[in-house]
């Protein structure tokens, strides 16, 4: 298997790592170095990729940084009681152009979820979220994207791809992969009506700062049913990080975006995790420990995955049917985990790739809403989407 574009762990992250205690997380991982080389990938399932690439973020000034920070706060973390065997991989760095770059991460991404080994990338600018995004054309007919950002990064698909700009690209480009794109977190005054209007009139979901930090359960539906997510930094409120990484007053805080991490691992379709636009400094521990809570909470949420999502047999859930303006909205219950699903109709004579999406995770206020003659919103949009 050819992974020739990563370089090693640096040997000063090495050094420091022979320094922990044998129960770190460190001491437990396989890693890529100079002296063993690549590790072996068999009975991997997570494994961790740094991208060196920021030269589409719209201040790039020409700005070089590396990931050691990030590592020995991760290294030096401990495991919690998991089954999952992980590698660090080491970094791919700046290619000859960008394209180049997103070349070489969507071969490895794309490689790693064949062998059914979950990526962990740790980025510079977000625009990599669209290499992300292309290493699945292959893999899967119809990908859900969800984006944990103050912006919808929409920008103006016309012009080249920019770290502000890239899921417009993502819609526009063919091949046409993309089911459902969600932004988590995102605040209004950062965002122009026409990008707030285009994602209405898309049916994408969009969950506003306020609303998710009211109740950051009311999240865990939209990660349940996402295969790629994706996180923006400067979500994070600028008090929760270090000097360079501060972006705006207001974000979510180091429990909620831990929390969130957590939902994408446990989710059963989450197959790739990237944390993006990693703004080094001088007084960088807040920011590069932070970034280690997140991966481990998304690593304690797969070992917490259960298999749920199974109604082919009459055992597994609880069947509920309600009337809404005389619209039979159909909800599931597991009862291994007490989740719940709606089930979106599928339209025969509508030639789509949808199948698949025929059941959407909910939570259980939704079917107290429908219940109530209120059309669930998460429902409302699927259905739209597949009418188109």
């Amino acid at each position: 298997m050819n992974f020739n574009f990563l370089t090693p762990v640096s040997d000063l992250v090495l050094a420091h790592n022979e320094l922990l205690s044998a129960q770190a997380l460190g001491r437990k991982i396989k890693i890529h170095s100079e002296q063993n080389g690549m590790p072996d990938l068999e009975g991997v399932s997570i494994a961790l990729i740094g991208v060196l690439e920021n030269r589409n973020d719209v201040n790039y000034i020409g700005t070089e940084f590396k990931l050691d920070e990030i590592r020995k706060s991760f290294y030096g973390l401990f495991p919690g009681i998991w089954n999952t065997t992980i590698a660090d991989l080491g970094d791919i760095h700046k290619g000859e152009s960008v394209e180049d770059t997103y070349f070489a991460l969507k071969t490895a991404i794309s490689i790693l979820v064949k062998k059914n080994i979950i990526p962990i990338i740790l980025g510079g600018s977000q625009d990599l979220t669209y290499a992300n995004y292309r290493a699945y054309d292959h893999l899967m007919p119809m990908v859900n994207i969800v984006n944990i950002d103050s912006k919808f990064d929409m920008g103006d698909s016309t012009k080249p791809i920019k770290n502000n700009s890239f899921v417009g690209k993502i819609i526009l480009d063919k091949p046409y992969n993309l089911f459902n794109y969600a932004t988590i977190g995102y605040q209004t005054y950062f965002n122009s009506q026409e990008e707030i209007d285009l994602m209405e009139s898309l049916y994408f979901e969009s969950y506003r700062l306020g609303e998710i930090s009211n109740n950051i359960a009311s999240v865990e539906p939209v990660l349940r049913d996402a295969n790629i997510v994706s996180i923006d930094l400067t979500s994070v409120k600028s008090s929760e990080v270090s000097l360079n990484q501060k972006f705006s007053p207001n974000g979510l805080d180091g429990k909620e975006i831990c929390a969130i991490s957590r939902y994408a691992g446990i989710s059963n379709k989450v197959t790739s995790f990237g944390i993006y636009e990693y703004k080094p400094s001088n007084d960088d521990e807040i920011s590069s420990m932070l970034i280690s809570q997140m991966i481990w909470y998304f690593i304690e949420g797969v070992n917490c995955r259960v298999k749920d999502d199974d109604f082919s047999n009459e055992n597994n859930y609880q069947k509920f049917i309600t009337l809404v303006d005389s619209q039979e909205l159909i909800f599931y219950k597991s009862n291994k985990t007490g989740r719940w699903w709606i089930e979106i109709p599928f339209l025969a004579e509508v030639n789509n790739k949808l199948k698949r999406h025929t059941l959407l995770p909910c939570m259980h206020q939704d079917y107290i809403d429908a219940s109530n003659n209120i059309v669930p919103d998460r429902w409302y949009k699927a259905f739209q989407k597949n009418c188109v």
